[in-house]
C-alpha cells in the first residue's frame, strides 16, 4: 500500500507548524505537497517588523528554506495559490493549472488585511503590512524619505509605524477609536503607550476617521472626516485582518467569519482539516501564535491518529508589544464589569502600570505596561484558576512579593509554557536537550524554536539548560550575554562597534543578529552609550534610550516632583549665584532647599511643568545643570586646601575646579564622582570616590575605584604626579579608559575589581603614549558633546534631549 497523499494549501506558519508536528508523529506516512502563493519557503511573519526596521535579513527570519523541503521529500509549489477544490474527485487546482490529488487536505489560507472601502485605496503608494512584498514596498518608499501615514493603531499598525520611523520617515498613526490597541490595553495603559510613541517621534491621532486617500498617479495624502488633510508619500493600511475563507466557501465547506472547524480541527468535510487565522472555532477566530500552535498539535494528532480524542481547547493568550523600548503585555479578560475587582499599581516616574482583574479572588485578566517580567506568572494563575486570597495584598507587585522565593524556570512543571511566541513547554525543551545532546541556546532554538522570536524567555531557557547539562553549558557559552536580545557579551559588542564602524543601533542589531525588533530596556541604554562613546562625531544621541531622569534632566522624587541641582564648580559659589538661587526658590515656591553631600544646593519639590522655567532663570544667572540625574560626571568635591587651611599642602580648590571644568557633561557607564583633598587628612573624602586626588608635599596622589555606597570600597593608589597638568591628563585618560572598556551600569569599583588595578596602571601609568591617546580622545569627545541640557531645553522646550554642541571654550561654557 502506498503512502497517503497530504496536500497543504498555504505555505505559512500555521500550516507548516502542523506539517512539522505531523512529521514528528509519522515521518514516513504521507507524500506531502505544499502550495504557497509567495515565491519563498516559510518565514516568520512575526518578524516582519525587524525585517522592516533593517535589524534582520530575510534569511534570518526564514523558518524553512527550499533545502528543508527537499531533505524531507516535500513537494513545494511556490508562487501559485490554489483556486479550486474538487471534494468529489479529491483534487486541488492551482492558479497556473497545477493539479494534485489528496487523501487528506489541510487548509491554512491565513487571513487577508482589511482595507476600508474609501476612495483612493488602490493608488500606488498604498500598501498593507502582511507579507514580505509589503515590507519591500515600504522599504522602497522609505529610501525616498518623506511622510508616511499608518491607518490603524493596533499591534500591527504600531509595528509598521516604528519600522518606518527607524528608516527615517516622518510618521503619523491614525486610529479610529479613542485609544490605541483597545483590544489589548485599557485606557490608562494606552495613554502611556501613546505618550511613549510620541516621544519617539511618532505622531498619534485618535478618533481619526479616514474618508478618502487623495492623489492621481500616486497617493498624496489622507482626508479625514473632520476636514483635515494630511500629506503623505506612503499610506499603510493596518486596520485589521479577516479570515481568508473564500476558497473553502467556494468548495461548499461550512463558513461563517472563518472556516468552521470542530474540536479536532476538522471542517464540515471529514477529509479536510483547517488551522490558523482562516478558521473559526466555537465562534472565535485567532490571530495570536500561541493558540494556533495548540491548534497545530491537535490537528497533527487527528490527521496521524496519534490521539484521536485530542481536542483544541484554547487558553487565554498574552499579547506582547514589540516596539522600541516598550514592555507591554495583556492577557485574559481585562474589561472588568460586574463581580470583578481591579488591583492597580502606578509608578509615573518609571512609566510602570499594572492592572490585575479578579473575580472571586482569581485572576481573570491583566494589563502590564513598562515592566512585564511577571507576565508568565499571572498567566499561570489565570490558566490554573488559582485562588489568590492568601497573597492578594502582594498580588499586584509580582511573584517575588507574593511568596518567599520567585519560582525559577527549573521548578516549573513540564507542561508550563516557557516560550509564548512559539508555544514551547518546559518539557519539550528538556526532551530536546536530552534527545539531541544540546548544550547551547542556539541548539535549543533550532530544535524547539524556544527563544527564537522575541527573546524574552531566553533567561528561562538558559536556566533550564544549565540545570540539565551543568558545566557543559557554562563551557560553551562563556561570558554572559549583555541581555536576552543577544548572545554577545558587552565586551564583544563594544569591540565590534569600534572595529566594524557601526554607528547606529540598527547597524549593531542587524550585524550582530539581535533577536528582537528594537532591543529592550536593558540593551538600548547600553548601546546608546557605547555608540556615543565610540563615535561622538557620527552618532546622534537617542533620548528614548536613556533612563527617565536623563530624559527629564532632573531627578524624579517619590511624590512625582523633581529635584533641580545646579552645578557649583568645586563647591565654590558667590553672592550672585546664591541670590539667583534664592530668587528662584521664592518665585516658584520651591518647598525645600538642601546642601548636598557633593557641596551643591538641591532645590526639591519642583513640578515637572515648572522645570523649564526654573532652568531658564538659573541659566540667566550663569548656572548650568549639575547632571545629578545622569550616568555622568556628578561632582568634584574639594576642601579649601592651601588657600585657607593651615594644614593644606596644595591648592585643592583650584585643582578641583579645573577638573570639573574639564570633565563636566561627560557621559559614562555609570555616575562618576571626583574629589580633591588638600592634604592627607582627606577632608574631601577623596579615597572613596571614583577618582580621588590627594595633595602631598611633592605634588598629588591619584586614587581610583572608590565607592561610598552600600558596599564601601576604598580606592587603589594609581600613581603620584607632580603638576596640575599631569593630574588633568591622568584623570582624562583614566575616565576615557573606563568609558571605553567598562560594561554599562558598572561603577569604577566593580570594573577595577574585574580587570585588576595592575591592568589599569599598565594602561595609564606605564604606557605614556597610550595615556596621551586616551586623554586626547576624552578631550575630543568633550569638544563635541559637552553641553548644558538645561540651556538646550530652554531653547527647544519640546525636545527630550536636544543636543547642543558648544563651540566656545570650556572656560566660556562654564562662565
Amino acid at each position: 500500500m502506498g503512502k497517503e497523499r497530504l496536500v497543504l494549501v498555504g505555505n505559512g506558519m500555521a500550516g507548516m507548524r502542523t506539517i512539522e508536528e505531523i512529521l514528528t508523529r509519522a515521518p514516513d506516512r504521507f507524500d506531502i505537497t505544499v502550495f504557497g502563493a509567495e515565491p519563498h519557503g516559510n518565514y516568520d511573519r512575526i518578524m516582519l517588523s525587524p525585517l522592516l526596521a533593517g535589524e534582520k535579513s530575510f534569511a534570518d527570519i526564514t523558518l524553512q528554506d527550499r533545502a528543508w523541503y527537499e531533505e524531507r521529500k516535500i513537494e513545494l509549489i511556490t508562487s501559485e495559490a490554489v483556486v479550486a477544490i474538487d471534494r468529489d474527485a479529491r483534487t486541488v487546482t492551482g492558479a497556473h493549472g497545477t493539479l494534485r490529488g489528496w487523501d487528506r487536505l489541510l487548509l491554512a489560507t491565513g487571513s487577508n488585511p482589511f482595507v476600508p472601502p474609501v476612495p483612493g485605496v488602490n493608488l500606488p503608494g498604498v500598501c498593507t503590512f502582511r507579507d514580505k512584498a509589503d515590507v519591500d514596498t515600504m522599504l522602497d518608499a522609505a529610501r525616498k524619505g518623506g511622510k508616511a501615514i499608518v491607518i490603524g493603531g493596533g499591534l500591527l499598525g504600531l509595528e509598521a509605524a516604528n519600522g518606518l520611523a527607524l528608516n527615517g520617515m516622518d510618521i503619523t498613526v491614525l486610529h479610529l477609536m479613542p485609544s490605541l490597541m483597545e483590544r489589548q490595553l485599557d485606557g490608562d495603559a494606552a495613554a502611556l503607550l501613546a505618550a511613549d510613541l510620541q516621544r519617539r517621534g511618532i505622531k498619534i491621532l485618535t478618533q481619526a476617521e479616514t474618508v478618502a486617500l487623495t492623489g492621481d498617479a500616486h497617493v498624496t495624502g489622507v482626508q479625514l472626516k473632520d476636514g483635515t488633510h494630511l500629506p503623505a508619500d506612503l499610506v499603510v493600511m493596518a486596520v485589521g485582518i479577516r479570515p481568508n475563507a473564500s476558497l473553502a466557501k467556494d468548495s461548499g465547506l461550512e463558513v461563517k467569519r472563518g472556516v468552521l472547524i470542530d474540536d479536532g480541527c476538522t471542517t464540515s468535510d471529514p477529509g479536510i482539516f483547517a488551522v490558523g487565522e482562516c478558521v473559526e472555532h466555537r465562534g472565535v477566530t485567532y490571530g495570536l501564535v500561541a493558540p494556533i500552535w495548540d491548534m497545530a498539535k491537535v490537528c497533527a494528532d487527528r490527521i496521524t491518529g496519534a490521539d484521536k480524542e485530542k481536542c483544541f481547547a484554547p487558553v487565554a493568550s498574552a499579547t506582547r508589544l514589540k516596539v522600541t523600548g516598550i514592555e507591554m503585555l495583556s492577557l485574559g479578560d481585562f474589561s472588568g464589569g460586574d463581580g470583578t475587582e481591579d488591583l492597580v499599581f502606578r509608578d509615573p516616574g518609571r512609566g510602570v502600570y499594572r492592572r490585575i482583574v479578579l473575580r472571586d479572588d482569581k485572576v481573570i485578566g491583566a494589563v502590564l505596561y513598562g515592566d512585564a517580567r511577571d507576565g508568565g506568572w499571572y498567566q499561570r494563575l489565570l490558566r490554573d484558576g488559582s485562588d489568590c486570597s492568601a497573597f492578594r495584598d502582594a498580588l499586584v507587585f509580582g511573584e517575588a512579593f507574593a511568596g518567599e522565593v520567585k519560582q525559577p524556570a527549573t521548578a516549573l512543571p513540564d507542561d508550563a509554557e516557557i516560550c509564548g511566541c512559539n508555544g514551547v513547554s518546559k518539557g519539550a525543551i528538556c526532551s530536546a536537550i536530552a534527545k539531541h545532546g544540546l548544550t547551547d541556546i542556539d541548539g535549543v532554538r533550532k530544535r524547539t524554536k524556544a527563544s527564537a522570536s522575541c527573546g524574552s524567555c531566553t533567561e528561562q531557557v538558559e536556566a533550564i539548560l544549565v540545570a540539565t547539562v551543568g558545566d557543559a553549558f557554562q563551557k560553551q557559552t562563556g561570558v554572559k550575554p549583555m541581555c536576552p536580545c543577544t548572545d554577545h557579551p558587552h565586551e564583544e559588542v563594544r569591540r565590534r562597534i569600534a572595529a566594524e564602524h557601526l554607528t547606529n543601533m540598527a547597524d549593531v542589531m542587524r550585524t550582530m543578529g539581535w533577536r528582537t525588533q528594537d532591543g529592550c530596556a536593558s540593551c538600548r541604554p547600553a548601546l546608546n552609550f557605547y555608540l556615543l562613546c565610540a563615535w561622538p562625531k557620527d552618532y546622534a544621541d537617542d533620548p528614548q534610550s536613556r533612563f527617565v531622569n536623563e530624559r527629564d534632566h532632573a531627578n524624579i522624587q517619590k511624590d512625582g516632583t523633581y529635584s533641580v541641582i545646579p552645578r557649583i564648580w568645586g563647591g565654590v559659589t558667590n553672592a550672585a549665584e546664591l541670590r539667583a538661587i534664592a530668587d528662584v526658590v521664592d518665585k516658584y515656591a520651591i518647598p525645600e532647599v538642601k546642601i548636598t553631600g557633593g557641596q551643591r544646593i538641591d532645590l526639591l519639590g519642583v513640578p515637572k511643568e515648572q522645570l523649564t522655567s526654573v532652568w531658564r532663570d538659573l541659566n540667566a544667572a550663569g548656572l548650568v545643570s549639575g547632571h545629578a540625574y545622569g550616568k555622568a560626571l556628578r561632582t568634584v568635591k574639594t576642601c579649601v586646601g592651601s588657600t585657607w587651611c593651615r594644614f593644606g599642602t596644595q591648592d585643592s580648590t583650584t585643582m578641583g575646579i579645573e577638573l570639573e571644568r574639564m570633565t563636566w557633561g561627560s557621559w559614562h557607564p555609570h555616575k562618576v564622582k571626583l574629589a580633591v583633598s588638600g592634604c592627607p587628612r582627606n577632608c574631601a573624602e577623596a579615597t572613596i570616590k571614583d577618582l580621588g586626588v590627594v595633595a602631598v608635599d611633592s605634588g598629588w596622589e591619584l586614587h581610583v575605584g572608590g565607592n561610598g555606597g552600600i558596599k564601601v570600597r576604598v580606592t587603589d593608589l594609581l600613581c603620584k604626579v607632580t603638576t596640575s597638568e599631569e593630574v588633568l591628563e591622568y584623570t582624562g585618560a583614566f575616565l576615557q579608559l573606563y568609558r571605553e572598556e567598562a560594561r554599562y551600569l558598572d561603577r569604577t569599583a566593580p570594573w577595577i575589581e574585574r580587570v585588576g588595578i595592575d591592568y589599569v596602571k599598565q594602561r595609564i601609568v606605564a604606557d605614556a603614549a597610550g595615556r596621551k591617546e586616551l586623554y586626547e580622545r576624552f578631550l575630543e569627545s568633550q569638544r563635541i558633546l559637552q553641553h548644558d541640557p538645561w540651556a538646550a531645553q530652554v531653547e527647544t522646550p519640546d525636545a527630550d534631549f536636544a543636543p547642543l554642541h558648544v563651540v566656545e571654550s570650556l572656560a566660556e561654557a562654564a562662565e
